[in-house]
């Protein structure tokens, strides 16, 4: 169920000591029934660690893919500005790339459809791999060709025995999931066409640092990624990154075009339509001027979190002491990891509203808040509510902003403490 992980994910190098520790947090997306409530809730260590070869911040355990996605409950669509985001990229690839319906594309962990129904809606043949059963099950019912696996060599071997080969392959916040980052990469260069791309996602490693974004840590995100540590991971399989750009999405995310070594100059489309493009050589050296490969960026980082806990409590003390009703919004991910390391639980939270009608009914992990609809926030009227998914804070301000003209404010954590 975990396994100790004593070598970096992509460079097999031996990795040293924690830079920070979260001690021991449920699993981010282990929801409770109200059944499940009186049984031990499973914990795991959650502790980072630096390569010093590769620069990789990683987690120094694994815990088994199975446990964490076979009942995965996260649904892409319920995020408005999501869909809006992966509307914008498939129409600007289909564009670049001249894709018709004679080109295939493939995503990785493709969750409900919510970026392949673009490509399908332009009439573009769309793949999705996606391991989770039940959201899997939800693409297929929405028409999207959607396979029910984890994406690994077997599958590729299957793949390519079928004659799959990919104009375009997406992998979008993927491939921080994934534990044997080598098998996933060589995965992918066998399935791209020779002037294919692929366009990863990732969050983005130094706007987590600078922006204290420490609930992106949880045991389905075993990789945090700077762009050393990526085009080392690119360049060992044959694969070149030609193109990067920072992106706002999820507190700070890179976007990569990621290309065959022997074509990176020649292929067409991506961000740097036609040539390779500077802006993968200024990041580098952004980050070399940043600290990317000192271990003593990461102590800072550890010493930031801590102050932010006890910011953060002595703001929750001092309301719940003023008699002030709160709430929390977002029964995410994030949310699991704060709550639980922050030890903020029912002593200070009411309860929890999500969007997701999968997750009302159900209960925090750990900290066992009940989940309920966001029409509860006008019905029961918290006086303040704690932003868990504070990287969606302009969509759900806007969401709710009846409840905030009737005197309702929301704390966002991060990247600073403030009530809006």
């Amino acid at each position: 169920m975990i396994e100790a992980q004593v070598a970096c994910r992509s460079c097999d190098a031996n990795l040293g000591a924690p830079v920070l520790s979260l001690g021991s947090i449920p699993l981010a997306n282990a929801l409770l029934s109200a059944e499940e409530l009186d049984l031990p809730d499973p914990r795991y260590p959650l502790e980072l660690v630096f390569c010093p070869r590769c620069s990789l911040v990683q987690l120094n355990v694994t815990v088994s893919p199975t446990l964490l996605y076979e009942n995965y409950v996260y649904q892409s669509s319920y995020s408005d500005s999501l869909v809006q985001h992966a509307r914008e990229i498939s129409d600007r690839i289909a564009a670049d790339y001249h894709l018709d319906s004679s080109s295939q594309v493939i995503e990785i962990a493709s969750n409900d459809g919510y970026l392949l129904q673009h490509y399908q809606a332009r009439g573009i043949p769309a793949l999705g791999i996606e391991p989770a059963r039940e959201i899997a099950t939800l693409a297929k019912q929405r028409g999207i060709e959607t396979l029910n696996r984890f994406f690994d060599r077997t599958l590729v071997e299957q793949l390519v025995a079928d004659g799959v080969n990919a104009d375009v392959v997406h992998a979008h916040n993927v491939l921080a999931h994934v534990s044997d980052l080598p098998g996933v990469v060589d995965g992918v260069a066998r399935l791209l066409k020779t002037d294919g791309v692929w366009i990863v996602e990732v969050p983005y490693l130094l706007d987590l640092i600078d922006n204290t974004e420490f609930d992106t840590i949880y045991h389905e995100h075993l990789c945090y990624f700077s762009m050393t540590s990526l085009q080392y991971l690119m360049k060992s399989h044959g694969l070149r990154i030609k193109h990067v750009e920072r992106l706002a999405i999820h507190g700070g995310s890179l976007r990569l075009f990621v290309t065959h070594e022997e074509n990176a100059a020649e292929s067409k489309g991506g961000g740097a339509k036609g040539r390779e493009s500077k802006s993968v050589d200024e990041l580098l050296e952004l980050e070399e001027s940043w600290g990317v490969h000192s271990a003593v960026t990461y102590q800072r980082f550890a010493a930031a979190v801590q102050d932010l806990k006890s910011e953060l409590r002595a703001l929750l003390t001092r309301l719940k002491g003023e008699g002030r009703g709160v709430a929390a919004y977002g029964a995410s991910a994030k949310g699991t990891t704060l709550l639980n390391y922050f030890e903020v639980g029912r002593e200070t939270i009411d309860f929890v509203v999500d969007r997701s009608q999968v997750k009302q009914g159900m209960f925090t992990p750990g900290t066992h808040l009940p989940i309920l609809a966001p029409a509860e926030l006008m019905h029961r009227r918290p006086d303040d509510v704690l932003l868990l998914t504070w990287n969606f804070a302009d969509e759900i301000l806007q969401q709710q902003a009846e409840y905030r003209s009737g005197g309702g404010k929301f704390i966002i954590p991060i990247p600073k403490i403030r009530v809006v």
